[in-house]
């Protein structure tokens, strides 16, 4: 499987919305390139599963969200970025360690991430992005996008994210779901959206059922009526090229250009997010310097 999938459900009378995907081809595609543990499997997994459904819920094709998780953990920095199509990019900054099952006997997420803050970037292509943040609830990211989308955008939303692993740090398993309700949203209907997420088994078991996507969304809006608007294919995907390199090293300054090819040695640089490496001799440092200094 190449791509994970992205569905889109909202109630008939348009008081609650819900976007659900399938995202175990874009974590096992993090963890093939990030070469991540069980548990940082689990952390990135979830974050990318995060970030690629709030990406979704952008406006315009230029659109970016950029999903920042600080916490004190040995996980480190985690950052994830996504388009409006949820396809997304991210990476953990310690992305081989490993910890103990959690009290509960499963992957110590929160125990990998630890506490911090939550920061949320949405670049309009319009001056500043937009940003938002909140303290990190738990360290687990569902209930910390819960609380972001509550403290940051005053939108009653809940979260579910969860990601299965082999034992050979394989996602076997990933995905997760936002729901968020409408403005004018009845009781019966708040009501019935509170029993019905109890109902639902972890969302990484619910993912292994056939047809995932409506096995999740017919048990959230049980007993509602509802459409389901739109569905496409998502990946993790990264954008970056030899030019991109080229900008990141003249953004550097002549100093420090004019200083790597006094060294006479050849430059190589490496993306974060997919590990594409390219090289630079010293006569391609100097156009690039001559470039800066125009």
């Amino acid at each position: 499987m190449n791509s994970s999938k992205i569905v889109r459900a909202i109630t008939k009378d348009g008081s609650a919305r819900l976007f659900f995907e399938d995202s175990t081809a874009i974590v096992q595609k993090a963890h093939e390139i990030h070469g991540t543990s069980k548990t940082i499997t689990a952390v990135l997994g979830r974050a990318l599963t995060a970030a690629s459904l709030m990406g979704c819920m952008l406006k315009d094709k230029g659109d970016t969200l950029t999903l920042q998780i600080r916490g004190d953990g040995p996980a480190g920095v985690i950052l994830c970025i996504s388009d409006y199509m949820g396809n997304v990019k991210g990476y953990a900054q310690h992305p081989e360690i490993e910890l103990p099952p959690n009290a509960q006997g499963k992957l110590n997420v929160g125990g990998a991430v630890g506490r911090g803050t939550l920061c949320v970037a949405k670049d309009m292509g319009e001056g500043e992005p937009y940003t938002g943040s909140c303290d990190l609830v738990s360290g687990e990211i569902a209930e910390d996008i819960t609380s972001y989308f509550a403290i940051s955008e005053q939108i009653p939303t809940v979260c579910a994210l969860g990601v299965r692993c082999d034992t050979d740090c394989n996602c076997t398993s990933a995905g997760g779901y936002i729901l968020q309700l409408m403005p004018g949203a009845s009781e019966e209907t708040v009501s019935a959206l509170e029993k019905n997420i109890t109902l639902i088994p972890s969302i990484s078991k619910a993912i292994t059922e056939p047809e995932a996507d409506i096995y999740v969304i017919d048990r959230i809006f049980s007993g509602l009526e509802y459409e389901i608007f739109d569905e496409f294919d998502t990946e993790y995907r990264c954008t970056c090229n030899r030019s991109a390199f080229e900008r990141a090293l003249i953004s550097v300054g002549s100093e420090e250009l004019s200083e790597m090819i006094s060294e006479g040695k050849e430059i190589e640089m490496t993306c974060q997010f997919c590990d594409n490496r390219q090289t630079f001799n010293t006569d391609e440092l100097k156009a690039l310097l001559r470039s800066a200094k125009n």
